[in-house]
């Protein structure tokens, strides 16, 4: 295995977005030698600038939106005589990084789902210029002194959400040996420790397995009740949702019976909804390597008589059952090989400055 790149993230933010006001209409006159009837010439002003999202290859994290949290597009500029239209505001375009949601100020509403690179979108479009005084010249009114002063831009408050790409996702109680698991098939650096809630923050890392590469995605552990906030609660169950499959890692060590430990995330996972209870999951008995073969037997036919379609008996220290459980993920998982995909850790929300209101 290659090691990955360790790194911090930030998976949400709240900024203020502002198109640009239109440009005002010119009040001009002819005022030429030799023309005996001048008239009105004034121009339009120019169109505001969009604010525009783009999903970018090469950016892992919402960042930058910690420092920098307002965001204005040009106004349009004004109108000016000879019938001359106001140059256009630039557009201001915001990257942001593959799969990142922009959602309303209540963090209810998507507004707009950034999957692909490449992908732009015009979330606020700029005002449209003022009528210069030409354009209200009439068979009654030959010398108008009235103008548009311009349509001024829209502005909202917006959260960026941040869903990260991963192909794969482990799940399990807390202590189930998911840090183990992710260091053994990745060479990622996750804390490792006898205690619950080693695992703070998600944690990522490129699979290779048979010439082919995937990300493999490791949230915190889930507890009985963790929809309703017990323990770290739901909020990095977000980060699984594009999963195309789920390792449900099972500790046959645990005090906990592994029939019950199986019904606990699902419960879990069915009560988070956004389909995670819908996705394909396998089943891996974890630590074989810590108890005698007939156990593993038992408890894996206690597994299929609780709903357990297959069980995947493994050892995250040893290695031993990795290949048949990877061989497994990848019959899920596209033939592409995976690219432009994060890797490491996500920043802690408490960390996160833009999480109280601007």
């Amino acid at each position: 295995m290659e090691s990955v790149t360790r790194m911090h993230f930030l998976d949400q933010a709240k900024i203020f977005i502002r198109s640009g006001a239109g440009g005002v209409g010119a009040v001009s006159f002819r005022r030429e030698k030799y023309e005996e009837y001048g008239g009105p010439n004034g121009g339009n002003g120019g169109k505001g600038g969009d604010i525009i999202f783009e999903a970018v290859a090469g950016l892992n994290t919402l960042i930058d939106f910690r420092y920098t949290q307002h965001f204005k597009a040009q106004r349009g500029h004004g109108g000016a005589g000879s019938n001359r239209t106001g140059a256009g505001g630039e557009d201001l375009v915001i990257k942001v990084p593959v799969g990142t949601q922009v959602l309303d100020d209540d963090r209810e509403t998507v507004l707009l789902d950034l999957t692909e690179v490449g992908q732009r979108v015009v979330l606020l479009r700029g005002g449209d210029g003022g009528r210069g005084n030409a354009s209200y010249k009439t068979s009654t009114n030959r010398a108008p002194r009235q103008h548009g002063p311009g349509w001024p831009g829209e502005e909202m408050y917006v959260w960026l959400r941040l869903k990260l790409l991963a192909d794969a996702g482990l799940v399990g109680l807390p202590n189930a040996g998911k840090s183990t698991f992710i260091n053994q098939v990745t060479n990622t650096k996750a804390k490792v420790g006898e205690y619950a809630f080693t695992t703070l923050r998600p944690q990522l890392g490129v699979v290779r397995h048979r010439n082919r590469e995937f990300v493999l995605a490791d949230i915190p552990g889930l507890i009985e009740g963790a929809a309703e906030g017990a323990g770290i609660g739901d909020r990095f169950l977000g980060h699984i949702e594009r999963c195309r499959v789920l390792i449900h890692l099972i500790d046959i060590h645990s005090e906990t019976d592994p029939a019950e430990a199986m019904h606990i995330v699902e419960a879990e996972l069915e009560n988070y909804g956004s389909g995670l209870d819908e996705k394909p999951r396998l089943i891996a008995l974890n630590k074989i390597d810590l108890v005698d073969a007939e156990l593993v037997k038992a408890f894996t036919k206690e597994l299929k008589q609780a709903g357990a379609h297959k069980v995947y008996p493994i050892s995250g220290a040893t290695g031993k059952g990795m290949d048949a459980l990877m061989d497994a993920v990848l019959a899920y998982l596209p033939s592409a090989t995976v690219t432009e995909r994060p890797t490491g850790q996500i920043e802690d929300a408490e960390d996160a400055k833009p999480w109280s209101p601007i």
